[in-house]
């Protein structure tokens, strides 16, 4: 896939990979939301609790992923598109997946995410979340659609944290608690032009752009 350096491009990856993952997780049922690049600092992005954007064929929710994490690893993007789409989910049936004040994910939340590829851990004593890193169920569904990072992102990162509003649905990447298993995939670049591959096992690969054997990262 080619680089997405572009804003355009970016919205236009993420709108793709939302429909495909809504096809292939949850058959179509979900509806189409407008999908936003804003600076979220703290959080990943957010899910709407209402039909917030107005158009022409019905009202929807927006989506949003932080502008500050764009270019993170592919498994954290999905996570987080996957992670607010189980809102989007719990929106539409009536589930109550948080708790005081929208502040924790119960486990309903953790049941559901779960269903759909992500992994929870405990976050501190009441709630869940969920992590893209070392999910090597997201690793292996990039693979198989060949979606690549984003390599475009604010500048402003300061680091994650994250509570669920009373007006949207937040996540949040890093564990406060619990254990991370050992990834079963590795990274590998090219060191001229920055083409990135993953692979579950040790593999020996060549850039055909350039000719270059690419090195793990």
């Amino acid at each position: 896939m080619k680089e997405t350096t572009k804003m355009s491009r970016a919205v236009g990856q993420l709108e793709k990979m939302y429909n495909t993952l809504n096809l292939d997780l949850w058959g179509g049922q979900l509806p189409t939301p407008i999908i936003t690049v804003q600076s979220k600092p703290g959080t990943y992005g957010h899910c709407s609790v209402g039909k917030v954007w107005k158009r022409k064929d019905g009202d929807t929710y927006e989506m949003n992923i932080a502008a500050e994490a764009l270019d993170v690893e592919i498994e954290e993007v999905l996570d987080t598109l996957i992670h607010e789409m189980v809102h989007l989910y719990c929106r539409e049936n009536g589930i109550q997946e948080v708790s005081r004040g929208g502040k924790y994910h119960n486990g309903k939340f953790k049941e559901i995410a779960e269903e759909h590829l992500l992994m929870c851990y405990k976050a501190g004593i009441y709630g869940w979340n969920t992590q893209g890193k070392d999910n090597d169920r997201l690793t292996a569904y990039a693979l198989e659609k060949g979606w690549n990072e984003i390599r475009i992102a604010r500048s402003s990162f300061t680091g994650f944290r994250g509570i669920a509003g009373s007006g949207a649905a937040s996540s949040t990447p890093t564990a406060q608690s619990g254990e991370r298993r050992p990834s079963s995939t590795r990274k590998l670049i090219c060191t001229k032009c920055g083409n990135s591959v993953r692979a579950t096992k040790e593999v020996r690969i060549m850039c055909m752009d350039c000719m270059e054997q690419m090195r793990e990262a």
